[in-house]
């Protein structure tokens, strides 16, 4: 059996079995992501620690940009009273990642509890006003985010509601509420920090730029996802009709059918998955909220848009057709379901960044999204609604010889033609299967 150890070095004592990290015996604070980060590097000293290892280890069940491991390690830095230029303790390795140096590191067994003084934190330096003062000046300069947020991080240890009362009293003080709204998740006790119109309009500016590339990747990833899925389950269908006894369809309404259902899913996902995505880069505070607002906002443009192409292409190849269901309400209700889903299927990263749940959870997670999806689209036929296949039938029946009419999978079932069984249960297994890749795609993560 292993014994618990825990580690001395210069002023600290670092205990992981019993999460503490103390300076001459007062206990220093640190939010979890940043204690494990910190537990990591000590242990594996001899080595240079790569950021795909770190990201591989403390940040397992979440994808966050490069921003979010260099702001860990300022503020380990800050914690430990180091340098970048001069590192006593953590030394940047360009290209590479970090690596814990200071070599008077001594392993001792944690059998008992770390002897500590009266619990309480240690204080913070630098007075209050000039940190105030230099927070207003750089907040809104280019560069200078990396400065900006180590000073929030300051003024929060120092007290958040002084500080915001304070920032908020002056002149231009968006971009400088900002960077303390972001950065409360990064400081143990930080309260909250109330937000005007144009510093809420600064947050959102500050959060697209740091998570930009990576939900510009979850993006990719949920279009790529929607178009495969799409692709599927147009082909299965296709195979079906082809299969009927008494369809006049051949085997290329396969083909036909799976390049519809690519176009149609790879759209839906990418409208939609862009709408989460964003969602979930901006709302911290009201995450569930803003996945089923923005997934609803997103599901409705990408429903007005190929609305209005469809129609013209309608119009351009057979005439006019009289479509029943009613497209934005479709996407409103796709749209504001998979954002629900998601919600419900993955938590709030703590600290921040974007949710990827990975093996069976990821697999869990899908089927969740699926299954209420499924459920939205289900209610969408019931009220006479149509998703893909009823829009493909009714156009299909303008013309007599078409081959995508799917009336006989009605008579799969026992329904004289394309009813409203048939129409339920395709729409439901239409919208299973673009929750479950919708949310398969969203949650993917990046190569190592």
């Amino acid at each position: 059996m292993v014994r618990p150890v825990r580690f001395r070095f210069d002023d600290f004592v670092l205990a992981p079995r019993q999460r503490l990290l103390l300076r001459n015996g007062t206990p220093v604070p640190l939010i979890p992501r940043y204690f494990d980060l910190l537990v990591m590097l000590v242990e594996r000293r001899h080595d240079a620690l790569s950021k795909d290892a770190i990201f591989s280890a403390v940040w397992s069940d979440v994808i966050v940009s490069d921003g979010a491991l260099a702001q860990a390690v300022r503020t380990l830095r800050r914690t430990l009273g180091d340098n970048s230029r001069e590192s006593k303790f953590i030394r940047t390795v360009s290209r590479h990642g970090y690596q814990f140096v200071y070599a008077g590191v001594v392993e001792e067994a944690d059998d008992e509890p770390v002897p500590a003084a009266a619990i309480q934190f240690a204080p913070v330096e630098n007075g209050f006003d000039a940190l105030v003062d230099r927070l207003l000046l750089i907040a809104s300069e280019p560069g200078a985010a990396d400065e900006a947020r180590d000073l929030a991080e300051r003024l929060h240890a120092l007290g958040t509601d002084n500080a915001v009362a304070a920032i908020a009293m002056r002149r231009g003080h968006s971009a400088a509420l900002a960077f303390m709204r972001d950065t409360r998740w990064n400081i143990p006790g930080a309260g909250g920090v109330p937000l005007d119109p144009s510093a809420a309009l600064a947050l959102i500016r500050l959060r697209l730029r740091d998570a930009g590339g990576v939900v510009a990747r979850r993006w990719a990833g949920a279009a790529l996802a929607g178009a495969t899925a799409g692709a599927l389950a147009g082909a299965l269908g296709g195979l079906l009709l082809f299969l009927s006894p008494d369809s006049s369809a051949s085997f290329r309404a396969s083909l036909a059918l799976a390049a519809l259902g690519a176009l149609a899913g790879g759209l839906g996902a990418a409208g939609i998955g862009a709408g989460l995505a964003a969602a979930e880069a901006l709302a911290r505070s009201r995450r569930g909220l803003g996945l089923v607002l923005c997934g609803a906002t997103a599901g409705l443009f990408v429903a007005a848009g190929a609305d209005v192409i469809l129609r013209a292409v309608i119009v351009g190849l057979v005439g006019h057709v009289e479509l029943t269901g009613n497209s934005l309400a479709e996407g409103l209700v796709i749209g504001g379901t998979a954002g629900l889903g998601y919600a419900l299927a993955t938590r709030q990263p703590p600290g921040g960044g974007l949710a990827a749940p990975e093996g069976r959870r990821r697999v869990a997670a899908a089927g969740i999204v699926a299954i209420v999806v499924a459920a939205g689209a289900t209610g969408l036929a019931s009220a006479g609604g149509t998703l893909v296949g009823g829009v493909i039938n009714e156009i299909a029946g303008s013309s007599p010889d078409a081959q995508l009419a799917l009336a006989p999978l009605g008579r799969l079932i026992g329904e004289p033609d394309f009813g409203r069984v048939t129409r339920v249960l395709l729409s439901a297994f239409e919208g299973g299967a673009f929750g479950f890749a919708l949310a398969w795609g969203l949650t993917a993560r990046p190569r190592q």
